[in-house]
């Protein structure tokens, strides 16, 4: 039976899987790619594409020596990449800078001005993305890179999302007339949706700023959802990867929710794809738009379904900045937190680290912790930050409840959860229901999916994730600790809103102004109880 390569472009590296089309995955090899960040600017994170190209190029080589399968054999190729992480290219799709990551947040000054025109215009684009456009998105890093490359604006081609990028690298394409782009990546960061006739019109543009005039016009090419072919790989690059010429790409899309089709989402189900962010994923026949969630966009996840996408900016990124902050790793740090109960730290920290991607859509907001004494330790504000990370979360289901997305199933997936076991009990004591676990890892595998559909292997997305995707374990709440979680999280949400509230898509449904006077008391008196 064919054998299929899931490719999984993530923030640190590229990781291939070999899938057989009955047994599932049969090998995985990743290569790392330095990502750029500088001290003096914590909001830039950029990376090159011929760094991951070369480490695509090393891991693929890698599963193929570790399986012992012949490149000559695989029947199909298709690869999830992070998002919004945009390139700049010319005429000739070369790069003319590093991909903007999505983590980078210079952008947040053009992300506000987008969002205020749009309602000053009134676009129904920017209610389609919850109501604030945001600084980790595409037209607002593509703004901040005409401000401030103004030697380069005459060489502007076109911008791409990585994954479409990468597909169009891997197929020869020299031709930005000749793209064919992800519905899931112009969907979620970049206004698109036929709904409107795809962008909005070239006056919303110019009127955020006429640097913008004509862009509108060069983001050209097909749009396209995943059961749809990027076109197929290249004489030069199979020889570069060892694999046959000419087999087919699918249209790419995100890491998450492609992960989530590795996880065997259904509708019903969401998805918290928990690494170094966290994307929440969740997909419906009918769905409505949700205030403070980024994206709800027909096709985006399943080619039949709306696919709704939240998250957090930052997860085990504020795990590796505390543990690191105190000279250790997060592992070294965990040893010991399963013996920790719920609230005994008399910590309440926001996830705030790297911004507030959802429901505030903040940029602005720093990471906070509260409670605080003289005998507090990183592993106390590790475990505080576990809970805070899946209280954060419960705040984003709630909303999604709120406006009609069915929450019946709530899988973790992602690196964490598989060698986390305490997060995924608090997770699970924290939402007050059962939480799943893939029994293993499933990033790539969502890759491996759509390729076995590029291949023909299966004729529906279902038909391979019954064949292929991993079993699914549950961990289940205690009904003591989800008491405890009950009383600290409603102090959780007044803290998240009265100091992280702005703007009207923020509001919480029937909030009235909290009085943060009682939280340090009653977090004492939590951590009091737990420890007797």
């Amino acid at each position: 039976m064919p054998i299929v390569a899931g490719v999984d472009f993530g923030t640190l590296s590229v990781r291939v899987t070999l899938v057989h089309s009955e047994r599932g995955p049969i090998g995985t090899a990743s290569a790392e790619y330095p990502l750029h960040r500088r001290r003096e600017d914590p909001d830039f994170a950029t990376q090159s594409h011929e760094d991951q190209m070369r480490a695509l190029t090393r891991a693929m080589q890698a599963v193929l020596e570790q399986t012992g399968i012949a490149g000559e054999g695989v029947a199909a190729l298709a690869l999830d990449t992070t998002g919004s992480s945009v390139l700049v290219v010319d005429s000739a799709m070369q790069p003319l800078d590093d991909y903007y990551l999505w983590c980078d947040h210079r952008a947040h000054a053009e992300a506000s001005e987008i969002t205020a025109k749009a309602h000053a215009l009134q676009i129904e684009a920017i209610d389609w993305c919850g109501g604030v456009y945001s600084h980790e998105w595409g037209f607002a890093k593509l703004l901040h890179w005409l401000r401030h490359n103004p030697g380069q604006r005459e060489h502007f081609g076109t911008a791409l999302e990585h994954c479409d990028m990468v597909a169009a690298t891997l197929c020869g394409v020299t031709d930005p007339a000749q793209l064919r782009r992800s519905v899931c990546a112009m969907g979620h960061k970049w206004m698109w949706n036929p709904r409107w006739g795809g962008f909005p019109p070239e006056e919303f543009f110019v009127a955020v700023d006429p640097l913008l005039a004509g862009v509108r016009d060069k983001l050209t090419g097909q749009f396209l959802t995943s059961d749809h072919l990027a076109g197929h790989l290249s004489s030069d690059w199979a020889g570069q990867l060892g694999l046959r010429a000419g087999i087919p790409i699918p249209v790419g899309a995100f890491d998450a929710h492609w992960d989530a089709i590795g996880s065997h989402i259904r509708e019903g189900d969401v998805v918290n794809v928990v690494g170094t962010s966290t994307c929440i994923i969740a997909m419906a026949r009918q769905a409505q738009l949700v205030p403070g969630v980024c994206g709800v966009v027909p096709g985006s996840v399943h080619p039949e379904f709306t696919g709704i996408e939240a998250g957090l900016s930052a997860t085990g990124d504020i795990f590796d900045a505390i543990a690191r902050r105190a000279g250790t790793t997060v592992a070294q740090l965990s040893v010991g937190l399963s013996d920790y109960r719920p609230g005994q730290t008399g910590l309440l920290r926001l996830s705030w680290d790297n911004g507030d991607r959802t429901v505030l859509v903040n940029p602005e907001l720093g990471g906070v912790t509260l409670g605080w004494n003289l005998l507090h330790t990183p592993q106390d504000e590790l475990f505080a930050a576990i809970e805070g990370t899946a209280m954060h979360t419960r705040i984003i289901l709630e909303r999604m409840a709120q406006h009609g997305v069915s929450v019946q199933r709530v899988i973790n997936a992602g690196g964490i959860p598989q060698k986390n076991e305490v997060l995924n009990q608090v997770y699970a004591n924290v939402l007050g229901k059962p939480v799943l676990v893939p029994a293993g890892v499933p990033t790539s595998l969502g890759s491996g999916i759509f390729a076995l559909l590029a291949a023909g292997v299966y004729p529906s997305i279902e038909a391979a994730q019954q064949a292929v995707c991993l079993p699914l374990r549950e961990v289940h709440p205690e009904p003591a600790a989800v008491a405890v979680y009950e009383e600290l999280f409603a102090h959780y949400r007044a803290a998240y809103f009265a100091l992280g509230q702005s703007g009207a898509a923020s509001a919480a449904p029937h909030q009235t102004t909290p009085n943060l006077a009682t939280l340090l008391p009653a977090l004492r008196r939590i951590a009091a109880r737990a420890r007797a």
